[in-house]
């Protein structure tokens, strides 16, 4: 908002009085003199009689008292001789009377001639030329304040300049001539923003107030001036105490003006304009009220024919915006609409101010359209965005910023404003050029603004959502750090008390959400929801924005309850949904948004807890939302997805054939909708096959099936290529490649990670009869080679690629694409989808730690530091990292004998685990399950039909096997005698107890065991060495056996922890005498003990570095949430797996995990058995010995005794291959020693 432009140089207030006349004679007021009576008065007289008319004019503002006295001082000057020595006076006066014409009626070249003139004709050593140099350089400043030429400004400066240095210090006429060379200062900097401009102006204009005693009647005016560069100061560099002096001589300035005065208009204009200032720093509605009636006293007091009425109007309606967009009243802004349009109504087109109050109107629009919706407000807020000078084009698009000069201190305001309008056309209709013209704009917004400035908090935040908008357009996360880093520095440059750091801080908190779904640090989104909250916490109850911020607080807290499952966070995200919606008047246009994420978060709470209220409350918003939302509406689609979503969930539920009508009606309607290139696309026709499978399954009808299909293949084509650093692609997009459909066959070549789920989705519904048939698809080459290890970014953390395989349900997905293989007999494609889907976090983990023997020594050893620094030493910058690591692979690939490094396998690779002997692989979907048997390297996989085996069925058994195991209270590895020993509750039968675990291993070994060892028998298979791979995965064991045996002696490590808890309080049984027995077996200096109080996480770790076969008899704990933190309790402290997979283990072999829980997997890993075990065939071992649950005290020893007697038997060094046979060894003679089935069936041997 501008203040109004001081008057001090400019007309009659430089007469009279600045030059000594006196003006004693009464006012004739209102031109009650004729032009006759003074028509045959003398000279001298009639110049009398004018000043008379001068002075009524100054008391009075009457226009017709100006007209006389400008009349009279005409006629004068016309009758006086060139070479008269008034002529210089009665020039000046006649030239004051024109500029202040001007000033009323915008006469303007007439003023400066005639002052022109008179300084010309005033010698150099004249008492009276500083106060005519004063008069002339008033016209040109009123010149240039009306065209904008500098060169009016420099002459008006000299002329200033010229009568500053005429007029004595002790010269009464000393103020006034200060402060006009300090008005010009203060104009130069406004237009060139030179801060020694500034200074200077503020330095006259305070000398100018000091030299004006406090009763004299240019004491308000000076004041003014000087409020106008404390005004200037403060916004430049955001000091309060410059606002505060400037409110404080505004309002002495106001004191100061009579009622009746006709400056007090402009007074209290300034007055309102500083308390706006106010008002936006401090955010006191009281200050906005008064801002706003000291604007409505202006603009009541400025006739409608003042030159000065357009910039009052536009105060008053810049006030009206804030009253708005601080309380939501609609007729505020219609209101300020309406002012804005008189304003530039009322301004020439070629006037200088004319761009900026074009651009209020158009920001007055904008706010129209967000609120309304309408079209025509958002083309018009262009249009007048756009509007040039006559030689530019009228549908060019710098139009405003056209007017404005390059060097225009406003200029960088004005392409802000126009970046505003650009984005808003971009949101509507989705022109990339818009969006990229107003990332344009904005850059040199930012650009054109000095560090020091208080603008540039907002031209920095609004780069930072456009590169956010580009972002979410292009997902290029380069736009994504840029939009974060300027969101950072927005808050950071904005003051503690200013009004508009909360607005930057959620925009802060955006971005935060935003690099939380790409790369999925839950850093990100803590602090996200940190920022959110202050942001609430922040606004008042009565804020028109609450409910927009309260709807961003309810996103974070979706997203942390997506992400951890607490359901408080979902508690929390619904209560903030609710209150968004409640505050929210019915008719208002973002109503139907607010509603929706009422609706999303009641649907999330209904998948949860199952309770039909909340589905029905879901559906009832979700169908609010989509009435109150336009045809035309670009958020319509997304809704009536939702809608069809909560139909989907209903019929589901109750089974009305109503609602799964309604569902695939709304989701055909909202493809309807989305354009051909909307990146959303491909997930609507996702979302429309499923429909189309559900009327299938119900109906029956091949048509609904082959239309799920097809549409799931125009979501293949549609789906753009993902950043190989999203974490949620296929939460966004799932997936698009290259695949061939044709009438006769279906062929899918699959060259890169993110076509995967889709493609699976497709073969899945190929599973359907009708579909399945080899003619109507060929799968030879299906998924090959598909990058699953890239799919969950190595730049990101474990944690997060866990996290993302339990929300992409790869094992569910890659399950249905197996049988599809298997039912088509394409046994190789079947192990390879088994490979790559189900065995992903071991592939992840295990390439972060392989054998680099094979590659160069260059290669291998920065192939070494990338993986340390991505996964082990944390960096700063994992994308970075990842990307170098990324570069380096594709270049060892080229390398001849290294084309598979670290990448999937084909099964010319994986067959060649079965050298050892046959490899049995399961997998369980909901159609059947299947085994499917690797013979030797040389010949097909073979099928294994398990007929009787179902999903149901297995989740029987396990739910019988954790039920027998509770009864034997197994869980964990206690430390007390009783419960080590394993004693039965009272009311529980031995005999009970052993017939069901009779009874589950009988039926075991007649579904599952016996079919294999049929299919084995008939290839002539009857002993030797068998694997079975129920979540294992080839790779790893392909990795197990090509580890090259350690040349030098193996050394061993042995650990007993015989206490835990604090300071040892507990002690466990059975652990001396286990290490006992092993050191009685392998003798000194083969091998290194750590034993009771020895056995601490820092010793631990470094015999785990040394020592290639370890032994840890010890508790172990699994963490079910975040497998990586499954740990192994030591003495005083814990060493977690996480730490164990960051160590560089090149010794290591063999490790025997003799405590509870080492082999006990995380069951929503997607089949994976990813446990201590795991974890340290993982980190580097070859092979391991470990626990499903808690093994009894009197079984370690014993086990322990015979496996290490048989690896070290007859004095040879022990082989990680003979492991196995000396686990089976110990375990029969557990057996022979007839104890109960749950203490020897949990010992497993893993790897080789």
């Amino acid at each position: 908002m501008c203040t109004e432009a001081d008057t001090v140089t400019q007309g009659l207030q430089n007469t009279g009085n600045n030059e000594g006349d006196t003006l004693d004679d009464p006012s004739p007021g209102n031109g009650l003199l004729s032009r006759e009576f003074v028509a045959d008065l003398e000279l001298t007289t009639k110049m009398e009689i004018g000043k008379i008319f001068v002075q009524a004019y100054r008391n009075g503002g009457d226009l017709n008292d100006l007209e006389v006295a400008t009349l009279i001082f005409k006629e004068v000057v016309e009758l006086t001789p060139v070479d008269h020595p008034n002529r210089p006076e009665w020039l000046q006066y006649l030239a004051a009377c024109l500029t202040s014409r001007y000033r009323r009626l915008g006469d303007m070249e007439a003023a400066l001639q005639t002052d022109q003139e008179a300084v010309n004709l005033t010698p150099a050593d004249d008492p009276h030329r500083a106060g005519r140099l004063e008069n002339l350089a008033g016209s040109f400043t009123a010149r240039y304040r009306r065209f904008g030429d500098l060169k009016d400004l420099d002459a008006a400066l000299q002329s200033h300049g010229e009568a500053v240095d005429l007029t004595p210090v002790n010269h009464p006429n000393r103020a006034s001539q200060l402060q006009g060379f300090a008005s010009s200062l203060a104009d130069r900097y406004q237009r060139l923003g030179d801060l020694k401009d500034l200074e200077a102006a503020l330095k006259g204009h305070q000398e100018s107030v000091d030299l004006t005693p406090a009763d004299h009647p240019d004491r308000a005016r000076r004041l003014q001036s000087l409020t106008r560069s404390l005004t200037d100061r403060y916004r430049r560099f955001g000091a309060l105490k410059d606002l505060e002096a400037a409110l404080q001589w505004d309002q002495e300035a106001v004191d100061l003006t009579p009622e009746d005065h006709p400056e007090r208009g402009g007074r209290l204009h300034n007055l309102a304009v500083s308390l706006t200032d106010q008002y936006q720093r401090l955010g006191d509605p009281k200050v906005l009220e008064a801002a706003l009636q000291r604007h409505q006293e202006a603009v009541h007091l400025t006739p409608e024919d003042h030159p000065n009425r357009a910039i009052r109007l536009q105060g008053r309606a810049e006030s009206l915006t804030d009253q708005y967009r601080r309380l939501g009243d609609l007729e505020d802004l219609e209101a300020a609409a309406q002012k804005f349009e008189e304003v530039v109504g009322l301004t020439p087109v070629d006037h200088p101010d004319r761009p900026g109050r074009v651009q209020s109107l158009a920001m007055c629009l904008t706010d129209r359209y967000h609120r309304l919706g309408n079209l025509e407000d958002l083309e018009a807020a262009l249009q007048g965005d756009q509007e040039a000078v006559y030689l530019t084009p009228a549908d060019h698009p710098d139009r405003v910023v056209d007017l404005t000069p390059g060097d225009h201190p406003n200029r960088a305001k004005r392409l802000q404003n126009l970046a505003v309008s650009f984005k808003d056309r971009y949101q509507t209709l989705g022109d990339l050029k818009d969006l990229e013209a107003a990332l344009q704009r904005n850059q040199e917004a930012v650009d054109l603004t000095p560090v020091d400035h208080p603008d540039l908090a907002g031209q920095v935040q609004d780069l930072a959502v456009s590169f956010s908008d580009r972002y979410k357009r292009l997902g290029n996360v380069k736009d994504l750090k840029a939009a974060l880093q300027r969101h950072q520095k927005a808050v950071h440059l904005t003051p503690v008390d200013h009004p508009d750091r909360v607005k930057r801080l959620q925009m802060l908190a955006v971005s935060l959400t935003d690099q939380y779904q790409r790369l999925g640090d839950l850093k990100d989104l803590e602090s996200a929801l940190q920022t959110e909250q202050e942001v609430v916490d922040l606004t008042p109850q009565d804020h028109p924005d609450r409910s927009r911020r309260l709807k961003g607080l309810a996103v974070s807290f979706t997203h942390r309850y997506r992400k951890l499952g607490d359901l408080k966070d979902l508690d929390a995200a619904l209560q903030a949904h609710q209150e968004a919606v409640d505050l929210t008047p019915t008719d208002h246009p973002t109503r139907a948004e607010y509603l929706q994420g009422l609706a999303s978060s009641l649907a999330d709470r209904y998948q949860r807890l199952g309770d039909l209220k909340d589905l029905e409350a879901a559906l009832q918003g979700h169908q609010e939302a989509v009435d109150l939302t336009p045809e035309n509406h670009p958020d319509r689609a997304e809704r009536l997805q939702s809608l069809s979503a909560s139909f989907s969930d209903r019929y589901r539920r109750l089974g009305d054939l109503k609602d799964l009508e309604h569902a695939l009606q709304r989701d055909q309607e909202a493809l309807h909708l989305t354009p051909v290139d909307h990146p959303g696309r491909a997930t609507r026709l996702q979302n429309l096959a499923a429909s189309f499978k559900d009327w299938y399954q119900i109906l029956g009808d091949l048509k609904d099936l082959e239309a799920a299909l097809q549409r799931n293949k125009e979501a293949v084509a549609l789906t753009p290529r993902s950043p190989p650093d999203h974490p949620n692609w296929a939460d966004r997009s799932i997936l698009k490649n290259q695949e061939i459909f044709n009438s006769s066959t279906l062929t899918i070549v699959i060259p890169s990670k993110p076509r995967y789920f889709l493609i699976l989705n497709c073969l899945g519904v190929l599973l359907y009869d009708g579909l399945h048939s080899p003619k109507n698809f060929s799968l030879h080459t299906v998924l090959l080679p598909i990058q699953l290890p890239d799919l969950l970014w190595l730049g990101h953390t474990i944690h997060v690629r866990q996290d993302a395989i339990r929300r992409l349900d790869i094992g569910k997905t890659g399950s249905a694409a197996t049988r599809a293989c298997v039912k088509v007999a394409d046994l190789i494609s079947a192990v390879q989808l088994l490979e790559q889907g189900l065995a992903t976090t071991f592939q992840q983990i295990l390439q972060l730690k392989s054998d680099l023997d094979i590659l160069p020594p260059e290669q291998a050893e920065l192939l070494k530091r990338l993986s340390y620094e991505l996964y082990g030493g944390k960096p700063d910058s994992p994308s970075k990292v990842a990307r170098e690591r990324q570069e380096l692979l594709q270049a060892i690939h080229k390398q001849p004998g290294l084309e598979h490094f670290l990448l999937p396998r084909p099964y010319t690779v994986l067959c060649h685990a079965s050298q050892g002997g046959p490899v049995v692989i399961l997998n369980s979907h909901e159609d059947a399950c299947d085994g499917i048997i690797i013979l030797n390297p040389t010949t097909e996989p073979v099928h294994v039909a398990l007929p009787n085996v179902t999903l149901d069925v297995l989740q029987s058994q396990h739910t019988a096997l954790k039920e027998l195991l509770s009864r034997c209270d197994v869980r964990s590895r206690r430390e007390s005698a009783s419960t080590r020993l394993f004693g039965y509750p009272e009311g529980f039968a031995l005999g009970t107890i052993e017939g069901n675990f009779t009874d589950l291993l009988t039926w075991l070994w007649n579904n599952v065991v016996e079919p294999v060892y049929q299919v084995l028998a008939s290839h002539e298979i009857h002993n030797g060495r068998l694997w079975w791979l129920p979540s294992a995965t080839l790779g790893s064991l392909l990795e197990a056996q090509a580890k090259k045996a350690s040349k030098t002696q193996h050394r061993v490590g042995v650990v007993g922890v015989t206490h835990t808890g604090l300071h040892g309080a507990n002690h466990l049984k059975g652990v001396k005498e286990e290490v006992e027995k092993i050191c009685s077996i392998v003798k000194d200096p083969n091998r290194e003990c750590l034993v009771g109080e020895e056995a601490t996480p820092t010793a631990v770790t470094d015999l785990l570095q040394h020592c290639s076969w370890v032994h840890l008899a010890c508790h172990g704990v699994q963490d079910l949430i975040e497998p990586t933190k499954s740990r192994l309790i030591l003495y005083d402290g814990v060493l977690e797996l996480e730490t164990i997979l960051r160590m560089p283990l090149s010794n290591a072999e063999f490790v025997f995990l003799a405590a509870c829980q080492t082999a006990m997997g995380d069951a929503e890993l997607v089949n994976e058995s990813f446990h201590l075990g795991g974890g340290f065939i993982a980190a580097g071992f070859c092979g391991a010995i470990g626990t499903l649950w808690s093994m009894n005290d009197q079984d370690g020893p014993v086990v322990a005794e015979h496996v290490y007697s048989h690896l070290f038997r007859d004095g040879r060094q022990p082989h990680a291959s003979d492991a196995a046979e000396a686990l089976q060894l110990a375990v029969n003679k557990l057996k022979a020693q007839k104890v109960p089935y749950q203490r020897w069936i949990p010992f497993i041997h893993m790897g080789i």
